[in-house]
């Protein structure tokens, strides 16, 4: 107010006192132009919680992963062009990374900076380390190779076309720090009680860390088995996630809504189908979480008829629409399915487990307790395999109640499905990993990795004509984007050098023939 009063007066005065009053009007003028509720800094836990909740997995996994698992199936052409076809498009290839190196990796190497020498902080600084392992195998797992060790640094050293690492060296590189960093989180230190995941709870994190150290060990059962052994055990021997409420889950909120939950109750409402082969296999198997997961419009002419009075929920009439067809030649399957028209076909259903505010699943006791399954069977564990499979199979089931009572599955019929589906000698493989397939269902990055690690379940070749696929018969990767090729092209060319041409048909260093 005083600055303010004696600019009016300097228009009182006379001009020849008006040089002196505006020296006097100049005192305090920076201060003045200074937001007094302006942040100056944030604190790394706030910006931790931002990486995790842009972690979760984005609408755009729709488009690639869910479809070449055949999960899921988009039959429309146009921009949404991408796994239903076999083809390139690198609009949607690019998701994983815009958000992964956008959002998560720099945020999370801010934290890392922030809180390396600060001891108070030392649980916030290894839990940072666990999540970016995470964050790092999802991408690579998805791209090969990739920047790594300067990642994320644009700001911190000015590094902004950063190189890439060799994929076999970032996963030595993970292996260490999920170990070394779950092995450091101590339950005496301060807690991040804000952790959107478990709130700072040390032993959730230390299970977490360790179950993901197993899944990033069993990555490597094709290249190097020996490898594999030593870290499913270093895994096990840490303590890895011992019952449903260890899952790594992100609640999601009218502020904080489930990407694919949004958009599948928005615009894209009508254009995702659940697959044939997924249906089919739930159906064939009596599998009651088919009841959890589907609906049915019956009798949908178009999108405007997929209405709550036609929904149908019920296991016996879901069908699950077959690859190889777009929106304009699928009528003939249309015909032979006897249904009037393509949005007959069996959805996601959108107002149970893809609601805008349905949970997303990172991690899971039910993934855990398959992937120990395999391992004992591989003798790279002890524990009984068959037990360590049905308890799998019977903690997923558990697991489906999070998305609300309409999703959960009774006990009985837990108990009858368990009992009718026992790990059968000489069908360990096929019959543990098909399982991990339903039990990461809409976990599209995991269900991709572990399908091409494992080769189960089995599945034929999407038919579509006129695939990008050149060499291979499934999408064994997805390629840089444009933007990486145009600005920091000297090393994605040394990369691509190393690791093969940027298609689709390229494999990842784990993922051997």
């Amino acid at each position: 107010m005083k600055n303010i009063c004696k600019r009016f007066l300097a228009l009182l005065l006379p001009l020849w006192g008006l040089g002196g009053l505006l020296l006097s009007c100049d005192k305090g003028f920076d201060e003045l132009n200074v937001n007094p509720i302006a942040l100056t800094s944030v604190d790394p836990a706030f910006q931790f919680n931002t990486a995790v909740v842009s972690t979760a997995f984005g609408y755009h996994n729709l488009h690639y992963e869910t479809i070449i698992v055949k999960q899921m199936i988009n039959p429309f052409t146009g921009v949404g062009a991408a796994g239903q076809f076999n083809q390139e498009n690198r609009g949607v290839t690019a998701q994983n990374w815009q958000q992964g190196y956008r959002n998560v990796v720099r945020e999370l190497t801010d934290v890392l900076a922030q809180t390396k020498d600060l001891p108070a902080r030392s649980n916030l600084y290894h839990m940072t380390r666990i999540w970016r392992a995470y964050q790092f195998m999802m991408l690579t797992d998805t791209y090969g190779d990739v920047p790594y060790l300067e990642a994320g640094k644009s700001y911190l050293e000015g590094i902004v076309t950063p190189k890439y690492d060799a994929q076999e060296a970032v996963y030595a590189s993970l292996l260490t720090e999920l170990e070394t960093a779950s092995a450091a989180l101590d339950a005496t230190k301060a807690r991040v009680t804000s952790d959107v995941i478990y709130s700072g709870d040390i032993t959730k994190w230390k299970r977490l860390g360790y179950s993901l150290l197993l899944r990033a060990g069993m990555r490597l059962s094709k290249i190097n088995p020996t490898k594999a052994a030593e870290v499913v055990a270093k895994a096990v021997a840490g303590g890895v996630m011992q019952s449903n409420d260890d899952n790594a889950i992100l609640r999601h909120n009218a502020n904080f809504q489930n990407p694919p939950g949004a958009q599948l109750n928005g615009g894209q409402a009508d254009f995702f189908y659940l697959a044939e082969d997924f249906v089919t296999h739930l159906k064939t198997t009596d599998d009651p979480r088919l009841n959890s997961i589907a609906v049915r419009y019956i009798g949908a002419k178009s999108a405007v008829d997929q209405k709550e009075p036609s929904a149908n929920r019920t296991a016996a009439v879901q069908i699950g629409m077959p690859q190889g067809f777009d929106n304009t030649t699928i009528s003939a399957a249309v015909k032979t399915d006897k249904l009037v028209s393509l949005y007959e076909y069996s959805q996601l259903d959108r107002s149970r487990m893809a609601n805008a505010q349905a949970p997303t699943f990172f991690v899971t006791y039910a993934q855990t307790q398959l992937l120990l399954a395999e391992a004992a069977f591989r003798k790279w564990t002890t524990g009984d395999a068959a037990a360590l499979f049905a308890n799998g199979i019977r903690s997923h089931m558990r697991q489906l109640a999070s998305y609300g009572a309409s999703t959960a599955i009774a006990e009985p019929a837990i108990t009858t499905y368990v009992g009718a589906n026992p790990l059968a000698t000489g069908k360990e493989l096929e019959q543990i990993n098909t399982q991990y397939w339903v039990a990461s269902f809409l976990n599209g990055p995991e269900v991709w990795a572990n399908f091409r690690r494992s080769g189960f379940p089995v599945l034929k070749p999407n038919p579509f004509p006129g695939s990008d696929l050149k060499t291979e018969l499934f999408i064994r990767r997805l390629t840089y984007t444009d933007a990486e090729r145009n600005v920091n092209k000297t090393n994605v060319e040394q990369a691509i050098a190393r690791q093969g041409a940027d298609l689709l048909d390229t494999r990842v260093w784990w993922d051997k023939k």
